[in-house]
């Protein structure tokens, strides 16, 4: 017999994808319509979305701290992502995974330039001791010299693989510090070697004591939990915890660009790489309903116009792809191709800036827009599927915006956007004197390896 609390969930969402097709947003179940927000006195946000529908919970600790509120050193937020899994007072190191994984569960986190956050997905009767081993690495953290320079080692060996070995991680690098001069987003996530080699235990300490502080947390649980016994152990084990005051934030501005910035990184590859970034409006913008479909229709997927033109008409290459990225403090338009080895990359961003100004100078088709619009709603709409992703949009709302928005909100909001309004967030932004140009070619004097000799 089928589990009848996935039958029903599978049903909610045939239900929500038959109310995307139909247009009918009043059909739409919202499940974090339910969603109760509850603060303790420390200032702790915790948000609670009881849903029987799934087997699962899903605690997700929201630290509303990135790359971007990181001075002196860069790195420090994605170092303690690693840190935070190395042991405590009570703890040891990995414990906490392992505890986890023995009952079924999983553990993980991230770093982005806005938030770290940390997760872990379970059956119900596991939920207790996740809300103990999270309180545990909060309030006793191994903040030492050992377990930093253990970590310290495998944040450095990731750095090599994911940016410094790899084409994109360098296209990325040099494309970001072009875009913002002042801004910190303009800085990898995952830091600069120097800074990630030089922090000490002190800098360190400071950081986690000045961030990892409940008034600075935003907690959210979904799934199949009770949230009476939930808080009530939340209040008696985070709710011990001071609050950190103030909490500093950069206030730097982005002053204007008033010109095309270009830089050339030189790299062993086969395949060049192209890749564009406009300035965009930070998250929460009333244009950016329009950017992401201007973005849908630019550069998203196989039937995207940068795909069509560069890869499937001229075949002149392997890849087109971009999207617009929304941060707390600003954004960025972004585009990236990737040229077919032997083809000149000047002509691959002859047609690429072509579909640019061809997109300004005409309103796009029904059809494309139609879909676009379609392809975003979808995207939402799957956000309702697993309390990992409604945990996921909680937190994400909360963090950034201060509430959850409710589906409906964002449903009417993309689909009220025009053929006029993707044409004119596309002349607004999408400026010659305010886009960053990036080429990754292989080293002057020599020539890419031979197709099959990997990158």
């Amino acid at each position: 017999m089928p589990n009848r609390r996935l039958l029903r969930a599978a049903v909610s969402l045939a239900c929500a994808m038959w109310a995307i097709g139909s247009g009918a947003a009043s059909a739409l179940d919202d499940p974090a319509a339910r969603a109760k927000v509850t603060t303790l006195d420390n200032g702790l946000v915790v948000l609670t979305l009881e849903d029987p529908s799934t087997p699962v919970v899903s605690f997700q600790m929201w630290v509303k701290v990135g790359s971007r509120d990181e001075a002196g050193y860069t790195g420090l937020a994605h170092l303690f992502e690693h840190m935070m899994f190395n042991g405590s007072k009570h703890i040891g190191p990995e414990q906490h995974a392992d505890l986890i994984s023995a009952r079924g569960g999983e553990v993980n986190a991230f770093t982005a330039n806005d938030q770290t956050v940390y997760f872990d997905d379970a059956t119900r009767e596991t939920l207790p001791l996740i809300i103990d081993l999270e309180y545990e690495r909060v309030a006793n953290l191994d903040i030492s010299a050992k377990t930093l320079d253990r970590e310290r080692q495998v944040v450095l060996e990731e750095r090599r693989l994911r940016s410094e070995d790899q084409p994109s991680g360098r296209l990325y690098d040099a494309l970001f510090s072009l875009v913002w001069q002042a801004l910190p987003y303009r800085t990898p996530v995952i830091g600069w070697r120097s800074d990630v080699e030089k922090a000490t235990v002190e800098v360190c300490r400071k950081f986690f004591s000045t961030y990892y502080a409940p008034n600075n947390i935003v907690v959210a649980i979904a799934g199949d939990f009770d949230s009476a016994d939930a808080l009530a152990r939340i209040e008696r084990t985070f709710g011990k915890l001071p609050p950190s005051q103030p909490i500093p934030r950069n206030p730097t501005e982005e002053p204007e660009q008033r010109g095309e910035r270009r830089a050339i990184v030189h790299f062993d590859v086969n395949s060049p790489l192209l890749a564009a970034a406009w300035h965009a409006p930070a998250t929460g913008n009333p244009d950016a309903e329009a950017l992401d479909v201007l973005s849908t229709i630019l550069s998203d997927g196989r039937s995207s116009r940068l795909y069509q033109s560069l890869v499937h008409d001229a075949e002149i290459a392997l890849s087109a792809s971009g999207a617009y990225w929304e941060f707390n403090d600003t954004g960025a338009f972004v585009a990236v191709a990737s040229a077919r080895p032997g083809v000149n990359l000047a002509e691959v961003e002859r047609r690429f800036f072509a579909e640019i100004e061809r997109v300004r100078r005409e309103p796009v088709r029904e059809a494309e827009l139609e879909k676009a619009k379609r392809q975003l709603e979808v995207g939402l709409v799957n956000g309702l599927e697993t309390s990992h992703a409604l945990a996921g949009r909680l937190g994400q709302d909360f963090t950034t915006f201060g509430r959850i928005r409710p589906l409906d909100e964002r449903l009417a909001k993309i689909r009220s956007v025009t053929a006029a309004d993707v044409q004119r967030v596309a002349r607004t932004y999408l400026v010659e004197d305010q886009r960053s140009v990036v080429h990754l070619l292989p080293p002057s004097g020599g020539a890419p390896r031979k197709a099959g000799g990997g990158a």
